[in-house]
């Protein structure tokens, strides 16, 4: 009788191992604390990284400043260029050179009529300015709030002296700084119109080089993107340049009634400031308002108030709704608090540029996120790729490894030892044919 066979004794089961101190502490932070700080510190990221290119950006902004004018002038001129090669057939360079001249003059005859203006009103101006003030004065004393004239002459008086007694190292200091900033006025004027002309020019080859230094999944995306981009931008510019006209024209044609001498500046002065949208027509349309008020006095100064604010209700209401429409679709509350942040961080040249680049970077977001607000661009517009030419070495090896692979796929035993003889030639290289045309 057999002993039966002795079954295996089972492994011993392992208790389970204990839980790691470590994921106590991670599952007592709730998941939207976690969330948070994941967020905290890629915010902090890309907030320190904006605050370094803005900083950057500011150190050089005598160069991306009149960069930045020169991009928004070919934009406007574009058109006009394209109008002169199309009708009249005049080449690019002719026709480059007829639009720039052209804004050349304009700007020029402005500055002139302006400076004009101002120089034949300034006397009496200044009598009545000195009018008007002698009149606030005698009101401040003799009306409701009753200050003391001493008190009022004080203040006056301090008022003076901090602008007569500065002394010689403050009139030095002032100058030096007017030369400085005349000097940089100079060298950014230089830097536009070099960069317009070349924008005007060549300015598709200028994009296609920049989108080609993009990896190449991208490049067709961000040329899409820039297209749209720039047509916000010239639907802008052609708006903003409207809009200040008739901005320009409404409060000019108010002040003249009051201001003659003086209304031709005064409208100038709104077309200029009515490209910072909305802040830029108040603020000038204030100073008129100062104007007439030393000119005219109270009545004519509320007056003139009423035409600016119906100019601006013209601008609000109308203008900016109708011509804007898609191609720059900006909320007002948006623009004021683009422009806020504009002007306390770069000042006038922030407020100038700051809403034709929110409305850029909305359309331009807009278009990467999946949201076309120009499908009529469509996308057969292509950038072409410029790709790299391979290097001579890169040639030589290719050649070498065919070479190398007719010796394994069957050549002559004489031919694959030809490589080993001192001055054969290569094998792989071209094949010079002899006199009989032999081997």
């Amino acid at each position: 009788m057999t002993n039966p066979a002795p079954t295996p004794a089972s492994p011993p089961v392992s208790p389970p191992a204990p839980s790691s101190s470590s994921s106590a502490p991670s599952s007592a932070v709730p998941p939207s604390v976690r969330a948070a700080a994941e967020w905290s510190w890629r915010l902090l990221l890309i907030g320190a990284a904006v605050t370094a290119v803005l900083w950057m950006m500011g150190q050089i902004k005598t160069i991306i400043v009149p960069v930045a004018v020169a991009l928004l002038l070919s934009v406007l001129l574009r058109p006009f260029r394209d109008g002169l090669e199309r009708r009249l057939r005049f080449p690019r360079g002719l026709s480059t050179a007829t639009s720039v001249l052209l804004l050349i003059g304009v700007v020029v005859t402005l500055i002139s009529l302006a400076g004009q203006q101002i120089v034949a009103g300034f006397s009496d101006l200044t009598d009545q300015a000195v009018q008007g003030f002698d009149e606030v004065r005698t009101w401040l004393a003799e009306g409701p709030l009753g200050i003391d004239t001493a008190q009022l002459n004080g203040y006056v008086d301090r008022f003076t002296d901090s602008f007569t007694n500065g002394g010689a190292g403050g009139l030095v200091s002032g100058a030096l700084g007017a030369a400085t900033t005349v000097g940089h006025v100079l060298v950014g004027a230089l830097i536009a119109l070099f960069c317009l002309i070349f924008f005007l020019i060549d300015g598709r080859s200028i994009w296609t080089w920049i989108v080609n230094l993009l990896p190449v999944s991208a490049r067709e995306r961000v040329h899409q993107a820039g297209r749209r981009g720039v047509v916000t931008l010239s639907a802008y510019v052609r708006t903003q340049i409207l809009v200040a006209l008739v901005d320009g024209a409404g409060i000019g044609i108010g002040a003249a009634f009051f201001v003659p001498a003086l209304a031709l500046p005064l409208g100038i002065l709104v077309f200029i400031g009515s490209f910072v949208p909305i802040v830029g027509a108040i603020v000038t349309g204030a100073i008129a308002c100062v104007v007439v008020l030393v000119a005219q006095g109270w009545v004519a100064a509320v007056i003139m108030l009423a035409i600016v604010l119906l100019v601006q209700q013209i601008e609000g209401h109308v203008l900016q709704p109708f011509l804007m429409g898609h191609a720059v679709s900006l909320h007002p509350v948006a623009v004021v608090l683009v422009v806020a942040v504009g002007s306390l961080g770069a000042g006038i040249i922030g407020a100038l540029f700051a809403v034709p680049l929110a409305a850029v970077l909305n359309t331009v977001i807009l278009y990467l996120h999946g949201t076309d607000k120009f499908p009529g661009l469509g996308t057969e517009d292509h950038v072409p790729l410029l790709r790299r030419h391979p290097a001579m070495s890169s040639i030589a090896l290719s050649g070498r490894a065919a070479g190398l692979r007719r010796v394994r796929d069957g050549a002559r035993p004489g031919e694959a030892r030809a490589e080993e003889q001192p001055g054969a030639r290569p094998v792989g290289a071209a094949e010079t044919p002899d006199d009989g045309g032999a081997r």
